[in-house]
């Protein structure tokens, strides 16, 4: 009789543990699945950082400013310096609405969509100062006098034998008063570069 009884309680046991298998994997399963959410959430957030930090201010952002997001642990605190950040340039600060921010992204988007060429407009020299000077007050089209088979380099010389655009600005916050690009193509594929050595870029900056 008790060794029927035990018999009985241990197969109860057996029969409850079992049970718990299916639930327990099925948890499991479902903490897995939890995980691979959070982290494909936390990288699609961290992409949206990435962007503004490396696209959407690139060229507006100072090396300052960049230094201090870069070190920031939190989303709530570069949300925070994403605010700052347009706030600070505002205009008509405390207001709803930023001019600033919104003439950013106008030429955002104007640059990518028109200087496209291999690479987004944004990272051409000519969405650069698009997005840096504002729009030129005029543009000069200068088609290439002389017909190559190859890019060459460029020098005074034969600087006819490529497509060139000149941009006048009549003033450039910063720069200062009758502003003056020339962008070249020197590949044929519409991708017009400025021809100065990168450290000689600093002088375009605004100061």
């Amino acid at each position: 009789m008790i060794r029927s009884q035990s018999c009985r309680r241990i197969s109860a046991t057996l029969f409850f543990c079992f049970s718990l298998i299916p639930c327990s994997a099925q948890n499991q399963g479902q903490a897995t699945n939890l995980r691979a959410h959070n982290v494909a959430l936390e990288r699609k957030v961290s992409a949206i950082y990435t962007k503004w930090l490396t696209e959407d201010v690139h060229w507006i952002i100072t090396d300052q400013e960049r230094t201090d997001f870069q070190k920031l642990r939190t989303d709530r605190q570069r949300d925070d310096f994403v605010v700052a950040f347009w706030e600070s340039r505002n205009p008509t600060p405390g207001s709803s609405g930023n001019k600033f921010k919104e003439e950013h992204y106008r030429r955002l988007a104007y640059v990518n969509t028109n200087f496209a060429a291999g690479v987004p407009g944004w990272k051409t020299d000519r969405g650069r100062f698009y997005i840096t000077y504002g729009p030129p007050s005029r543009v000069e089209h200068h088609l290439r006098a002389v017909e190559s088979d190859r890019p060459l380099p460029l020098s005074d010389n034969d600087a006819r034998r490529f497509d060139r655009e000149v941009w006048h600005w009549d003033y450039v916050e910063g720069i200062g008063e009758d502003v003056t690009l020339k962008f070249v193509d020197t590949c044929g594929c519409g991708e017009y570069h400025l021809p100065v050595e990168p450290n000689d870029l600093r002088r375009y900056t605004p100061k």
